[in-house]
């Protein structure tokens, strides 16, 4: 149980520093997204970087981007 709550513990910090609404709500997406693809298996930053490579192609099938779809390398 203690790694579950691991990341909140040492992010609490860095939350800190979101000195607004739509900083705090990015930060909370990002987390959202990495926590996610950590939870399917794949490493945080290699899924992120897929999802941008994809999504700066027009007519991205934003369906195939869903972590539990994605095949990248374990996390």
């Amino acid at each position: 149980m203690e790694r579950a709550v691991k990341p909140f513990v040492i992010g609490r910090k860095n939350w800190l520093f979101n000195h607004n609404h739509r900083g705090a709500e990015a930060s909370a997406i990002l987390y959202s997204i990495i926590e996610t693809a950590k939870a399917n298996g794949l490493t945080p930053f290699d899924y992120i970087e897929r999802c941008l490579e994809q999504l700066s192609h027009p007519n991205c099938d934003l369906s195939s981007l869903l972590p539990w779809r994605v095949k990248l390398g374990k996390a």
